[in-house]
C-alpha cells in the first residue's frame, strides 16, 4: 500500500473502529499526518504571521481536528491486526507504554483470521 492509497482508505474508514489495518496503512497515515502538520504550521507561521511560541494556530488546529478521528480508528484497526483490542492504545497515557505500542505497531499482523476479521488482501 502506498501513501495516497493509505490516506484514501483511512479517510474512507473515517470512524470505522472494526476490522484490521496493515502496517503500511498505519505508518503511511502517520507520515501523512506529520507532513500535514509541518506544512500547516509553516503556512501559519510564514504566511499568516503567527509565532512559533503560540499554542494554537488556525490551519494547524483545523488539520489536527481533521485527522484526529481517522488516526484513532487506524490505530485501533492496526492493533486488531496483531490480535489486540483497540483499547490497548490507552497505554500511551502511561508514558512508558508508548514503547510497547510502537513495538506492536511495527509487528507483522496475523496471517490467519482472528477475532477481528480476515487478514488484509493487497490488490
Amino acid at each position: 500500500m502506498d501513501l495516497s492509497t493509505s490516506v484514501k482508505v483511512c479517510f474512507k474508514k473515517y470512524a470505522t473502529f472494526e476490522g484490521r489495518a496493515q502496517r503500511s496503512e498505519f505508518w503511511y497515515f502517520c507520515l501523512f499526518c506529520l507532513l500535514v502538520g509541518i506544512v500547516t504550521l509553516y503556512i501559519d507561521i510564514s504566511v499568516l504571521g503567527y509565532s512559533v511560541e503560540e499554542e494554537y494556530t488556525p490551519l494547524n488546529t483545523i488539520a489536527y481536528l481533521a485527522v484526529f478521528i481517522p488516526s484513532i480508528s487506524v490505530t485501533a484497526r492496526r492493533l486488531h491486526d496483531i490480535g489486540k483490542s483497540g483499547w490497548w492504545m490507552l497505554l500511551a497515557l502511561t508514558g512508558i507504554g508508548i514503547i510497547l505500542l510502537i513495538i506492536w505497531y511495527a509487528t507483522e499482523g496475523e496471517k490467519k483470521k482472528n477475532r477481528f476479521g480476515n487478514p488484509i488482501k493487497i490488490k
